[in-house]
């Protein structure tokens, strides 16, 4: 899609499903299963797709997708894994290698968004992008490199430690280019943060985990992974109230039907940017 002179891709980084009930916290079923099918191990369909896009030279994305490999049968039993990462294979049909990205804006740091950042190279782990700056919250990195009880089962060493010299960090927001900002909102993880992006007079936003599905469009719905739910949901309130105006496009990394939805200021869908072959 384009937002004004940006052209925006969507790169296959993984297919993954979550139980429902993890998905969408203490919402009863028989109210989030109308807006999102589970199958019958009462888990919801998810993607893990990053976006790329070059502004002025710099070839950007957001997120890494789950990467190839990465993963223990185990684990790939335990998260549902369908399909693993084809981002490279997906860069590579615009001419571009892992060598050309310039910048990895990253929402936050959980392994479903950081894995792709490390890749396995001849029994060894190496980054994946490593021309690449890294951009997260300083609150996410310290917590990636130091997590606590709950948050190691997401924040893997073998995420982080190959990449320590690409990571750039920020307190509460960051211009990384023109047009092209971050913001800390918390909520999802304690370093959470969100992406706006301008050109020509549009605009378009990724709110990442806080918002992940269309299904999460009530503030109250927030998933069962979110360290800090409050955080998010007067995050999602402000952040609806500000960009629900009937021309901001809302950006998704998971959902597994959209990649962007405009709605208007009552919260009801106007344009849609649908996934090829989803229903």
């Amino acid at each position: 899609m384009k937002i004004g002179e940006l052209d925006i891709h969507w790169l296959s980084g993984g297919k993954m499903a979550f139980d429902g009930g993890a998905m969408f916290g203490v919402v009863p079923k028989a109210l989030w299963f109308k807006k999102y099918p589970a199958n019958e191990q009462n888990q919801i369909a998810t993607d893990t797709d990053p976006m790329y896009f070059n502004i002025e030279g710099k070839h950007v994305l957001i997120d890494a997708g789950i990467g190839i490999n990465r993963f223990t049968e185990k684990q790939k039993r335990n998260f549902a894994v369908e399909k693993e990462s084809f981002v490279i294979q997906d860069l590579a049909k615009f001419g571009i290698t892992p060598l050309d990205i310039d910048y990895c804006l990253m929402t936050h740091l959980h392994f479903d968004h950081a894995t792709g950042l490390i890749s396995v190279q001849n029994g060894e782990l190496v980054s994946t992008f490593p021309n690449a700056k890294i951009i997260t919250s300083s609150t996410e990195w310290e917590e990636m490199k130091k997590p606590n009880i709950r948050s190691k089962a997401t924040y893997w060493k073998e995420n982080w430690e190959q990449i320590e010299k690409q990571v750039t960090t920020f307190s509460q927001k960051m211009e990384v280019l023109p047009g092209v900002s971050m913001y800390h909102t918390g909520g999802h993880s304690a370093g959470h943060c969100i992406i706006e992006i301008e050109s020509k007079g549009e605009r378009a936003v990724h709110l990442g985990d806080i918002f992940p599905t269309h299904a999460h469009l009530n503030p109250l719905w927030v998933t069962a992974y979110d360290d800090y739910p409050m955080d998010s949901i007067f995050a999602k309130e402000r952040l609806f109230q500000k960009w629900m105006d009937g021309q901001t496009w809302f950006l998704f990394y998971h959902d597994a039907y959209y990649h962007a939805i405009q709605f208007n200021e009552n919260g009801e869908i106007i344009r849609t940017v649908e996934k090829k072959g989803s229903e």
